[in-house]
């Protein structure tokens, strides 16, 4: 999920592997949640400021930062992407969440997190097996295995979903 980034970025010779450490590469860019014995980057790409910073740093590798205007430009078509690259403010809505990658999105979103007065249970779709509420709406977000891996595609699917509350 990481190698738009990487090709976004400029970065044009890599592997593309999910056990970095079984093989000889100079750095793995990979997920902060990720952990590998090798020198690595960490990105997060959950929310739209999260992939426009990771699209830079990892652009830093290649000796030509990309500027503002030029990663603006990859968010092109992408209408939620755009809209949240900056946190707003819907705190009239209140939810509980299940999950700390939620967590980054209901932020950015501007939902108020609240674990004894919600309307919402927003939960991953990995959870919903654990899932048991009641008197409130139940919310089920796809994971990272059942959405596109091009990260602006699975944000505005995200986003979308979440947007219905407001």
């Amino acid at each position: 999920m990481c190698e738009e980034v990487v090709r976004l970025a400029g970065i044009n010779e890599y592997k593309l592997n999910k056990n970095p450490d079984m093989e000889e590469g100079d750095l793995a860019i990979l997920f902060s949640e990720s952990k590998v014995e090798m020198d690595s980057m960490a990105i997060k790409l959950n929310t739209p400021r999260q992939l426009f910073e990771s699209i830079r740093e990892v652009s830093k590798l290649t000796g030509h930062e990309l500027s503002d205007d030029e990663i603006l430009e990859f968010f092109n078509g992408y209408g939620l992407c755009l809209k949240y690259l900056e946190d707003h403010d819907n705190s009239h809505v209140r939810v509980k969440v299940y999950s700390n990658f939620l967590k980054d999105i209901i932020l950015n979103i501007g939902f108020k997190i609240d674990d004894g007065n919600y309307d919402y249970a927003i939960y991953p779709d990995y959870v919903k097996d654990k899932i048991d509420e009641e008197g409130s709406e139940l919310i089920e977000i796809p994971s990272h295995g059942f959405v596109s891996k091009n990260p602006f595609e699975r944000i505005e699917v995200r986003y979308a979903i979440l947007e219905k509350l407001i």
